[in-house]
């Protein structure tokens, strides 16, 4: 359904990207930014999901200044690998690439940022800090907890595992008394990555909440 892109950041890098068109008129755009496994198979999967959604979908490899296209499986020996991606994320650089891939897609309609693990901590920075979108969507950012004193400028919604061991329920208990203005669920015995159906954390129960959930509030904010 999907195709490789290019697209230009701010500072003249090029990255990679997926995108993905519906069939239809899109009812909007939405860009997609991946965990710390790259626009890998799963990645790829939920941009083609949004688009039958309706949404043009988007995902820029927001590795690529450290490692052209690089992807990666969930076995021990890949996470172990792509843990060191983030052992000092340039945070900075990965929000020139997500405003990218918003400009690439802005002419379409109203423009929504969904993020999951790492992607979900920089949708939350999107959100406070970025131009052209109207709404914001992270699963299990490990970072918002930094980011949470920043007011975001479009409406937000996070979710979070119950049982996410890199995400202790006192943080996610902060981020909600410092932005109540935000949606924030909690899946009661969900771990980490709980919405990816290609990791051993997957929690069919939670992911079947959650998403609908995700697809009515983007329903609720992107519209022309």
């Amino acid at each position: 359904m999907g195709q490789d892109i290019r697209l230009k950041a701010s500072d003249g890098f090029e990255l990679g990207a997926y995108r993905a068109d519906p069939t239809s008129a899109p009812k909007g755009a939405v860009v997609v930014i991946q965990e710390i496994f790259g626009v890998n198979h799963h990645i790829r999967a939920v941009c083609d999901r949004l688009a039958k959604e309706g949404y043009v979908a988007i995902a820029p490899s927001i590795f690529d200044r450290i490692t052209p296209n690089f992807q990666s499986g969930y076995s021990p020996d890949e996470v172990a690998e792509a843990r060191k991606f983030v052992a000092n994320p340039d945070f900075p650089a990965m929000l020139r690439d997500s405003q990218a891939a918003i400009d690439a897609v802005k002419s379409v309609g109203p423009v929504g940022i969904i993020g999951f693990c790492l992607g979900g901590s920089i949708a939350y920075a999107a959100a406070t800090k970025l131009t052209g979108l109207s709404a914001a969507i992270g699963y299990y950012g490990g970072a918002i907890i930094r980011f949470a004193d920043d007011k975001p400028d479009v409406p937000t919604q996070l979710h979070f595992g119950e049982k996410d061991a890199g995400i202790p329920l006192s943080d996610v208990e902060t981020i909600k008394s410092k932005r109540p203005e935000v949606e924030v669920f909690i899946y009661p015995g969900a771990q980490h990555g709980f919405h990816c159906d290609e990791r051993a954390s997957y929690d069919k129960p939670s992911a079947d909440i959650a998403w609908p959930r995700s697809m009515e509030f983007f329903g609720k904010h992107l519209k022309k």
